[in-house]
């Protein structure tokens, strides 16, 4: 079942977590797989336990390629370098998952609707907006002049609905428009045989996530259909089906994968 031999994938925010267990599937299915982080060795941040020395070596070992890039993905040199490198290397660019983002959090900082301040404000954007464009931006080129390709957005349920209570602003905002470019971009590509869709995961296991689990867990558990929380894994199979042609004629789409917590 080798449906992704001979592609190529670029997967931002791989060091660790649900960005590894996308390059790994996506190994897995035939890709070879550039891997890309600001920290190639984050999965020593959370205690994450590796397959090899590396994401690189852990992809090499499945029997496919495996390129690292340790870079900035808010940086828009740093990334069309990175593409540039890539296609110089393998010649061509098939698949990406803008997986790089997150809800980084700093003593004191205030995420609230009213009163966050600029900075902090700008830095989420940048992190989880900034980046997911100035990466589709890059491989938007080679895709159309090769007239194929898929481009898997990661959103958020943080991106599809309020909270209630105006916390958590910054992260909620950057990922509704996450979401919303992937509308946009899907519109402009769409006529050059390029998918363009995102997923919206929910509570899913990564191990950021189990550090902070104890703290909200059971809560947060009770308001999920299913009643528990998903697997890293659970989410590389739906990236799997945006990748594949089990999507081909699906593009502008935003999947929730969070166990039926869609609080709309």
């Amino acid at each position: 079942m080798m449906k992704l031999l001979g592609k190529v994938a670029l997967v931002t925010g791989a060091g660790r977590g649900l960005g590894r267990a996308y390059a790994l599937h996506l190994a897995s299915l035939g890709a070879d797989v550039v891997v890309n982080d600001i920290n190639l060795q984050s999965a020593q941040e959370f205690d994450e336990k590796l397959n090899a020395p590396t994401v690189m070596a852990e992809i090499e070992a499945l029997g496919r390629r495996a390129l690292g890039f340790e870079l900035d993905v808010t940086r828009q040199d740093a990334v069309n370098g990175m593409v540039e490198e890539v296609l110089g290397a393998w010649g061509r660019l098939d698949i990406l998952v803008n997986n790089a983002g997150g809800n980084l959090r700093h003593e004191g900082s205030d995420d609230n609707a009213a009163s966050s301040p600029p900075e902090r404000f700008n830095y989420i954007m940048d992190l989880n907006l900034t980046s997911c464009i100035l990466c589709s931006q890059a491989v938007s080129r080679p895709m159309k002049e090769q007239r194929s390709g898929k481009i898997v957005n990661i959103a958020s349920q943080a991106g599809l609905w309020s909270g209630r209570n105006g916390g958590g602003m910054p992260y909620k905002v950057a990922k509704a428009g996450v979401a919303h470019y992937t509308r946009i971009l899907a519109a402009e590509l769409g006529p050059h045989n390029v998918n363009v869709n995102c997923i919206a995961p929910g509570f899913i296991a990564s191990s950021r996530t189990v550090r902070y689990w104890d703290k909200v867990g059971s809560e947060l558990t009770d308001q999920i259909a299913l009643r528990r929380v998903g697997q890293p894994e659970e989410a590389a199979k739906v990236i799997e089906f945006l990748v594949t042609d089990l999507s081909d004629y699906v593009t502008g789409q935003c999947i929730p994968v969070c166990g039926g917590y869609v609080a709309w």
